[in-house]
């Protein structure tokens, strides 16, 4: 009985190591894994890139601010000084009011760009962030056929023909076990059923004896 289902083992483990010796590289989970991991990092790498740039529309919104400041400062200044007639603070009020004005149209432009691009980049990271919870899904989905076809080529290895004359050295043991202990039950029985006629027989004898005796006093 041993013997016998040390060949199970060995048979299934010699099974499941040709199937499953393979390199990792062959591996869809494995390969998958190391998928995600990638594109974690570049994710993660994106996401970088996206709070950076927002760190830099934070500071053209704050140099646009300070420019329409100044702009409006200067364009006060320059009524002054046109009013007092102050030809020199005229002339570097209206050179200050212009270099304003277009400081402030290239930040606008600058400013737009840079929404625009924060958009995209806003959008394409929550777009990689999806594609990564797919593949994570993908990955247990992949996960679970490779424990089912485990287990199926476990089961199969058992089960397959090439283990029937395991099974039938196994059924005939079995078989051969039960007739043993069935006899053994019918030998106690009918044993049993032999004392009994023995231990009648010696109480009818003795009951017999008895009675001639008690007759032969008579």
């Amino acid at each position: 009985m041993v013997g016998l289902l040390k060949r199970f083992k060995y048979t299934v483990e010699a099974d499941l190591h040709e199937l499953f010796d393979k390199k990792e590289r062959k591996n869809p989970v494995a390969m998958l894994n190391q998928y995600i991991r990638e594109a974690e990092k570049q994710t993660e790498q994106t996401g970088k890139l996206l709070q950076r740039q927002e760190k830099l529309k934070e500071q053209l919104e704050s140099e646009l601010k300070e420019a329409n400041d100044m702009l409006e400062k200067r364009t006060a200044q320059l009524q002054l000084a046109e009013q007092a007639m102050e030809e020199d603070l005229i002339t570097f009020a209206r050179s200050e009011v212009e270099t304003y004005k277009t400081r402030q149209i290239t930040l606008l432009e600058s400013l737009e760009t840079t929404n625009k691009e924060f958009i995209a980049l806003e959008q394409k990271f929550e777009t990689m962030k999806h594609k990564i919870k797919d593949m994570k899904v993908r990955q247990l989905q992949l996960m679970g056929k490779e424990n089912v076809t485990r287990a199926h080529h476990k089961m199969n290895a058992v089960i397959e023909s090439n283990q029937e004359s395991n099974f039938d050295d196994l059924s005939s043991y079995i078989d051969n076990l039960a007739n043993k202990i069935e006899k053994d039950y019918e030998r106690t029985q009918l044993e049993a059923r032999l004392a009994g006629l023995e231990k009648t027989h010696h109480s009818s004898n003795v009951k017999e004896i008895e009675q001639n005796t008690s007759s032969t006093n008579d």
